[in-house]
């Protein structure tokens, strides 16, 4: 083998190995059973080297970054990788250990040939349910323990065969039963898929030759990172936020970041934030460090490969203890909310140095929902789970999209049809929300409205979320968009609660979901006139909004009246 580098080779087995974790991925996705991994896609899958650094993954959910590339090694080092042969699996969901929340559990496989460890295999999905005090395992809880059951570094699969012990053991703590068995069967159907592409790939290639060429990447993923990072203004940029509550009490969670660049590494230091809680509104450090590549990855040529090698350049300060950086035994379900919300404050802190580069405030948060009970048509306890979508922030030269899943979501929309196919309960709203845009010269995008109706069963329902006391921000004279409401509705009479509640539904009660608008970007007074005029059109703005917050007078035939906005607009200007 040579040691020089041949360029076309190396781009052949960089798209080889990420294809082997997108053919993975596909594998997953069709042998799922549960609407939230087969439909919504939330699962990602990976290849992580013999040295435990991420080296490919297929890019499903942007929230897995970080996840599987800091567990992988942890697990590995934890359980004595001379304890594992071809074809055994580990399987961890334990957040203390630098997984994520419980619903997300990882398997690993190690990749053997000939006697040699290549690497692992991995993949993570968030299952509809893993036990705990309410159905989908999100509910508000004081400690890990309430959260669900708890996931050790444990073999799964040895030597091909699945540890039936293990699997009762999983089988007997969760709710929907077989969706979570049908899901446990596809990631271990879409680990064995990785590792016959991998061996496809030794026997063309050789396996040293395959080692040199993953060296390689990580260096130049390393080395391009680091240029990008010479280009970006050296300084120090802070900000400050605020999540609602901690789902326990009413008292917001103080979040504070500071982003130092100095041409050669950016730091992301989180000191100042609340100490964590006794409550859900908790992540670990690997929540926290994702946010951080998330946002670098946002800042920086996107053509560079997501690796260990993009990693190197990152410092992270969380202050152990903190709601960034939580110790065991804390509730941490709500860490992704959490982590979500790093981004906008990142973003936010940013926006000072790179005002072009980063959005105004977006959905930010995960907004899960969850609920079951028992079918009554089948006699059979269900799950659900889902996360909802919300308003992204304007951004220069562009409005906000509606109703998407922001940052590090990537989670696909779980269709009416499929989801009252499957579960007894009816989507009876499903909609955009008028006037929640963050007014702007490029506005933000609207949030959405769904509504679930059980005609025939009693449910318990949670919602945990956010952004009911703390909008979306506007930048740059950009105006804030609508909070997000969270009510329950029983003969016919709406109550409000906060942001994070389980509520139990009679027969016939109804629970909506609200998401916030995105903020939005520049003054509203600013905004072309003719794009007020389409919004109103498309019934996303009133044209009592459009005259208040944009200077915009519409005729009664639904034209511009060019010199009442002339006069509504001079005068807010001189204002």
């Amino acid at each position: 083998m040579s040691e020089k580098v041949d360029p076309i080779l190396f781009e052949v087995v960089r798209n080889a190995l990420v294809e082997t974790t997108e053919e993975m991925s596909v594998s997953l996705q069709r042998t799922a059973y549960s609407t939230n991994i087969k439909t919504r896609l939330d699962y990602s899958c990976a290849f992580v080297d013999s040295r435990g650094r991420m080296v490919a993954q297929a890019f499903c959910q942007p929230a897995h970054l970080v996840t599987i590339g800091r567990l992988v090694p942890r697990a590995v080092a934890e359980y004595g990788p001379e304890n594992l042969h071809p074809g055994d699996m580990l399987v961890v969901n334990d957040p203390h250990r630098q997984a994520s929340h419980l619903n997300d559990i990882f398997l690993v496989a190690p990749f053997f040939h000939a006697g040699e460890l290549l690497g692992y295999v991995t993949n993570t999905c968030h299952h509809v349910d893993v036990g705990g005090g309410a159905p989908a395992s999100i509910g508000a809880f004081r400690e890990i323990y309430q959260e669900g059951f708890i996931l050790p570094v444990v073999k799964l699969v040895s030597r091909e065969e699945p540890d039936s012990e293990i699997w009762k053991m999983v089988l007997a703590n969760v709710r929907a039963a077989r969706e979570v068995s049908g899901d446990l069967r596809a990631q271990i159907a879409a680990n064995r898929m990785g590792m016959r592409r991998l061996a496809a790939l030794v026997e063309r290639y050789g396996i040293e030759e395959l080692k040199f060429y993953m060296e390689r990447l990580l260096e130049y993923t390393e080395q391009r990172t680091r240029s990008e990072l010479e280009k970006l203004p050296r300084g120090s940029y802070g900000a400050e936020g605020w999540l609602d509550d901690d789902g326990i009490t009413d008292r917001p969670v103080y979040l504070k970041a500071r982003v130092t660049l100095d041409g050669e590494t950016i730091s992301f230091d989180f000191t100042g934030s609340d100490q964590q809680r006794q409550a859900p509104m908790n992540s670990n450090l690997t929540q926290t460090f994702t946010a951080c590549v998330y946002v670098l990855k946002c800042l920086v040529d996107p053509d560079i490969p997501v690796n260990d090698g993009f990693y190197q350049p990152i410092r992270v300060i969380a202050p152990s203890g903190s709601v960034v950086n939580s110790r065991h035994p804390a509730a941490i379900v709500g860490g992704w909310e959490v982590s979500v919300r790093l981004c906008e404050i990142l973003f936010q802190a940013l926006s000072q140095v790179l005002p072009n580069a980063v959005p105004a405030g977006t959905k930010g948060m995960m907004c899960q929902v969850g609920f079951g009970g028992r079918d009554p048509k089948s006699g059979e306890y269900y799950t659900y789970y889902e996360s909802l979508a919300g308003g992204y922030g304007g951004r220069v030269g562009s409005d906000g999209p509606d109703a998407v899943q922001t940052h590090m979501q990537n989670t696909q929309n779980a269709p009416i049809e499929e989801t009252e196919l499957n579960y007894p309960v009816r989507i009876t709203r499903y909609s955009l929300i008028p006037d929640s845009e963050g007014p702007g010269q490029f506005r933000g995008g609207l949030g959405l409205c769904r509504e679930y109706l059980f005609p025939d069963h009693k449910a318990v329902f949670t919602w945990l979320s956010d952004r009911a006391r703390f909008a979306p921000h506007g930048l740059f004279g950009g105006k804030a968009g609508k909070l997000a409401r969270y009510v329950m509705i029983s003969d016919g009479e709406g109550r409000n609660f906060s942001s994070k509640a389980t509520v139990h539904l009679a027969e016939g009660d109804t629970a909506r979901i609200e998401t916030c608008g995105g903020g939005g970007y520049g003054p509203p007074m600013a905004r072309d006139a003719e794009l007020v005029l389409r919004d109103v059109r498309e019934g996303k703005i009133s044209r009592r909004r459009a005259r208040k917050r944009y200077g915009v007078a519409i005729a009664p035939d639904g034209s511009i009246e060019p010199a009442a906005t002339d006069q509504l607009r001079s005068r807010r200007g001189s204002l």
